[in-house]
């Protein structure tokens, strides 16, 4: 299959977004932090900070929302979620329904799941216990027994939810599986968890039903020790991840095979991260087998950089912190999971600037559908053309790269070399000297209908047209005198203040065209060209900008 055949196929693939609204006002596992949002800063002002743009810092855990769990939520020793390939977070799986067999408190078998479907070697698993119903975002439930005539959504959701037995778990190992899914808030079944301790009454009615299906009590049904070490040593031991809150389209593939994809934010300290699940079938007219193959076969490019708290910041916004309020050892029998509270503007690492972050009525990133994140792109390779403080022109992105209407645009300057975790880090280099686009720039990417852009640098814009003029005054002189060597005009007469101040960012966001900083990783390797692009973002419902896991795929 060629790069043509290969884009085309994919951009005609069926999407489907499993993903959970993250808000405010989504219910995080009980006793974790909900989403907390701050503006520190606003175009004009803000309390507490500056001005310039309109400027988030959030404080949250990564329970909340659709998430990914790490292997180092429940075992010291696993591997960290940047070290997971990204070949571990996707591959053909099956959607399986259950929830016709199953109520509150039900614990699930093996066999009820092969019953319904076919699991094979490797799969990731998405189990729909029909709990999804509960989820925040969804329509109410009407219960006539219940206070007000309404379901309690978040019980249902969170604490009364089925969920597996201690068989299932050894079965998931001996089938290599790579993620387990499922439309609740624990993979897990709660009563096997601290909620067990924090809702006694939930657990009398949980062992109730166990004693009446099973004839056993909980404790015989699963054994602390044993339950402790399956599930804190034998599973993150066999690399099996778990993906927890699904919700979105789920009742639209049930029963069915495809090739589904959980990415999530790559984190080098924190046990858990907030994730985008989507799922793809083929195109009409392709087989499913043959569709597979193309995925297995395809070559796989991850352009986000590692987030951790070493992760620099732009200018005046807050790195990450990361603070553990919970930790295997501290929870009776080790029935939990290390936990923690993280706290960061967006501006860090690899992110998309969403339209809010500068247009008041712009919409939020978890307001955008997932087709406008997906696509066909164009990869313009111009570091050979660029230096420090350069000026580059849409002709010396068309020189290098077919750009056609309606692609994503993906520009590299050369300039992720000197970003963080790189041997050749240059952080003043990186965030004040990196190149920025001519003033004719933005029309032309109006003009191509351009989706998004990404850059390899901290700016979309050139840094002498933001704050950083005013900040670094020498830095702006060699840049003044450099383009006027170069272009016969000063800055002022080549980008007037008032109409190109972070130009990308101002003229361009509420045309619906933002853009991606900071991309990086596999960038280095990667030639002019085009590919299929991904921006995977948690879908921040109240958030101006979001960070994401950025892939590139094309044919193998």
């Amino acid at each position: 299959m060629d790069r043509e055949q290969f884009i085309s196929t994919l951009a005609s693939a069926k999407v489907y977004d499993l993903t959970q609204d993250l808000s405010i006002f989504t219910p995080p596992w009980p006793g974790d932090k909900a989403l907390e949002i701050h503006f520190f800063k606003r175009l004009t002002g803000a309390y507490g900070g500056g001005q310039g743009a309109n400027g988030q810092l959030i404080s949250w855990s990564n329970t909340t929302g659709t998430h990914l769990v790490g292997e180092r939520a429940y075992h010291s020793g696993g591997r960290a979620l940047s070290d997971v390939p990204l070949r571990d977070l996707m591959g053909p799986g099956v959607i399986v329904d259950i929830s016709d067999l199953v109520s509150d408190y039900s614990v699930y078998t093996p066999e009820m799941i092969e019953s319904r479907a076919d699991v094979r070697e490797g799969d990731i698993l998405i189990i729909n216990t029909g709990y999804h119903r509960y989820s925040w975002d969804q329509p109410d439930v009407p219960n006539p027994n219940a206070q007000g005539g309404i379901e309690n959504k978040e019980f249902g959701f969170l604490v009364r939810h089925p969920g597996p037995s201690m068989d299932f778990f050894k079965w998931a190992i001996e089938k290599k599986l790579k993620i387990i899914g499922v439309d609740a808030g624990s993979v897990e079944h709660p009563m096997n968890t601290t909620i067990r301790w924090m809702h006694p009454k939930e657990f009398e009615k949980a062992e109730a039903k166990l004693k009446a299906e099973w004839g056993k009590s909980w404790e015989e049904m699963f054994p602390p020790e044993e339950y402790y070490r399956l599930l804190h040593m034998d599973v993150p031991k066999a690399h099996i991840l778990f993906a927890e809150s699904i919700v979105g389209q789920i009742d639209e593939l049930k029963g069915k095979r495809a090739w589904i994809m959980v990415m999530p934010i790559p984190f080098m300290e924190v046990e858990s991260s907030w994730s985008r699940v989507v799922a793809y079938l083929p195109p009409d007219g392709m087989s499913e087998e043959e569709f597979f193959q193309m995925m297995e076969a395809a070559q796989v490019y991850d352009l986000t950089l590692p987030f951790s708290v070493q992760t620099p910041q732009w200018a005046n916004y807050e790195p990450l912190s990361v603070k553990y309020v919970k930790r295997v050892g501290g929870q009776p029998f080790g029935l939990g999971r290390n936990t923690s509270i993280c706290r960061a503007s967006f501006h860090l690492s690899t992110h998309m600037d969403g339209e809010k972050h500068f247009w008041a009525n712009g919409r939020t990133i978890g307001q955008v559908p997932l087709d406008y994140w997906i696509g066909p792109a164009a990869l313009a390779d111009i570091s050979d053309m660029v230096t420090d403080l350069d000026v580059y022109t849409p002709e010396m992105i068309e020189s290098v790269v077919e750009v056609r209407e309606g692609d994503i645009l993906l520009i590299k300057t050369g300039w992720h070399k000197y970003g963080w975790l790189s041997p050749d880090a240059d952080e003043f280099r990186y965030m004040v000297r990196h190149p920025g686009p001519s003033p004719d720039f933005s029309d032309w990417v109006l003009e191509k209908k351009i989706k998004w852009l990404g850059i390899d640098a901290v700016s979309q814009d050139h840094p002498m047209n933001t704050i950083q003029r005013i900040w670094h005054p020498k830095t702006f002189e060699e840049a003044n005198r450099k383009l006027k060597e170069k272009f016969g005009k000063d800055w002022d007469e080549m980008f007037p203040l008032d109409k190109y101040y972070q130009d990308t960012h101002l003229n361009l966001f509420p045309k619906g065209v933002v853009h991606a900083e900071n991309l990086g990783m596999d960038i280095t390797h990667l030639p002019s060209g085009r590919y299929y692009v991904g921006a995977f973002l948690p879908k921040g419902m109240e958030t101006a900008s979001m960070w994401g896991r950025f892939i590139l795929m094309k044919e193998g």
